[in-house]
């Protein structure tokens, strides 16, 4: 067991939140001093703190450290019990207080970690803040104490969970749908508690939505699968429960609920990218509505173009972004935007604080579906008029090597190169695009590519990772 002197916060801190093996990089010592730092670095000292967590075994006793910590710093500590991630965006946007939620999302039981917010649900990454909260809590560690302020906080309990779902509703009205039948997959993550309390009747009144749950018991173990829908193997039991009830839809969340993927009836994935765009398209109509003459959208440049186009086509502007919350989050704010989507299955809304939210996102799916008397899959379709590759990793060293390699391929040709984030290719002809991506933390060389048709996008993929692995 690691000790208290052992800890480096440089191990479990990445860019964007905290990380960490339980018992070896993040323990109840080091989590106490990073509630301490958080309460110094913030200025929080006699304002409130919210502290939740998710439903992994380490969660509870990290709480308690983390309120310990913020406590002796002078913060006053609202616990907010057992939540998924957008239950802490939603009380930071409500309630205007900074807080941390306890997860570490689809990451195997062994894993714990943290996610930050300032007031207003304003995301702390490692240019707001996040490497000066891991200094000073590592001084404290490396001191041994975490010294007491003068005035010591409270701490105070409150259950969030109604309005939450009260909240969600609000922006979203299911209650005129066509009657669903719903498979959800909550994976024994959050969604097991979100999904009764928003689309069933279990805190709220009941909409037209019959839910047919699978692993809706909250077990930080995950004993059926790991709560990552990203990866293929992960859908299975859900498509086969949607063909199986004849389902009209299945919806399956990460482990603390802020992501959400999509099945159509017949069990094929819809791609986040004609979720981005079917979301995109109803919420540019309601921008409109009130007034705002060209609504703003934010994607990803892994995103298909299927989605600026449809934007363009409703009198939206597309803003494309690099991949990552932290920029999504700050390009909705400065642009105003009142929707992003990413290729993660990751969807932000303005009016959910510029925040993220698998839930949201899943309503307004239900509520286009509902909405209309055609299948889900037909209703995709007008989502998804490309082929895209999905992401393919390549283990290569030398990654500068292989991307200098692989536009040497394509020299002479009619294409267009972008360097917004790693190395785009397009055809001036529309007909194909791909991106690589190095990764910062494993000898990866991303690949995610798109065209007009699968013979193209084959051809395309596997032209250029060959040249990649040749560079091995």
């Amino acid at each position: 067991m690691t000790t208290q002197g052992d800890i480096k916060l440089t191990d479990s801190f990445k860019a964007y939140d905290v990380r960490g093996i339980v018992g070896e990089t993040i323990t109840a010592e080091s989590v106490r001093a990073v509630g301490a730092a958080f309460v110094d670095v913030l200025d929080l000292a006699g304002k409130t703190v919210l502290v939740g967590g998710d439903m992994r075994p380490s969660s509870p006793e990290f709480k308690d450290a983390f309120a310990a910590g913020a406590t002796a710093r002078g913060g006053n500590v609202l616990m907010i019990g057992t939540i998924s991630t957008d239950m802490l965006y939603y009380a930071a946007g409500v309630l205007d207080a900074a807080g941390v939620m306890f997860t570490a999302s689809h990451n195997p039981a062994a894993y714990n970690g943290m996610k930050m917010a300032k007031a207003g649900a304003v995301p702390v990454s490692s240019d707001t803040g996040l490497f000066e909260i891991r200094d000073v809590a590592q001084g404290y560690l490396d001191a041994g104490q975490v010294p007491t302020a003068e005035t010591v906080g409270t701490v105070e309990e409150r259950d969030i969970l109604a309005g939450y779902a009260e909240y969600l509703r609000s922006l979203v009205d299911l209650r005129g749908i066509r009657p669903l039948k719903v498979v959800v997959d909550a994976g024994n993550g959050m969604a097991g508690k979100t999904t009764p309390a928003v689309l069933g009747g279990d805190v709220l009144e009941a909409l037209p939505l019959e839910i047919v749950d699978l692993y809706f018991e909250l077990d930080g173990t995950f004993p059926n699968h790991p709560a990552n829908p990203l990866e293929p193997e992960n859908l299975v039991d859900l498509q086969k429960a949607v063909v199986e009830h004849g389902a009209d839809i299945g919806l399956a969340f990460d482990g603390d609920a802020d992501r959400c993927f999509v099945i159509d009836e017949k069990g094929a994935p819809v791609s986040p990218s004609a979720i981005t765009a079917l979301v995109a398209r109803r919420e540019i109509a309601r921008a409109k509505a009130a007034g705002e003459d060209t609504p703003v959208i934010i994607h990803n440049l892994i995103t298909s173009k299927a989605v600026p186009e449809l934007v363009a086509a409703d009198g939206g502007r597309a803003v494309v972004t690099r991949v990552g919350h932290s920029f999504i989050k700050a390009v909705m704010a400065s642009e105003g935007a009142v929707f992003g989507g990413e290729h993660s299955a990751h969807y932000y809304f303005r009016d959910f604080f510029n925040a993220d939210t698998g839930m949201l996102a899943a309503m307004h799916v239900l509520a286009a579906l509902g909405g209309q008397d055609a299948p889900l899959s037909e209703l995709a379709d007008e989502y998804e008029p490309y082929v895209a590759s999905g992401e393919i990793n390549s283990e290569v060293e030398d990654k500068d090597a292989a991307v200098a390699a692989v536009l040497a391929d394509h020299e002479g040709e009619d294409i267009d190169v972008s360097r917004m984030d790693g190395t785009t290719v397009s055809a001036k002809d529309g007909s194909w695009w791909f991106n690589l991506r190095p990764s910062n933390t494993e000898p990866f060389l991303r690949y995610n590519g798109e065209a007009k048709d699968e013979p193209t996008m084959a051809a395309v993929r596997d032209r250029v990772l060959a040249v990649v692995r040749a560079e091995r």
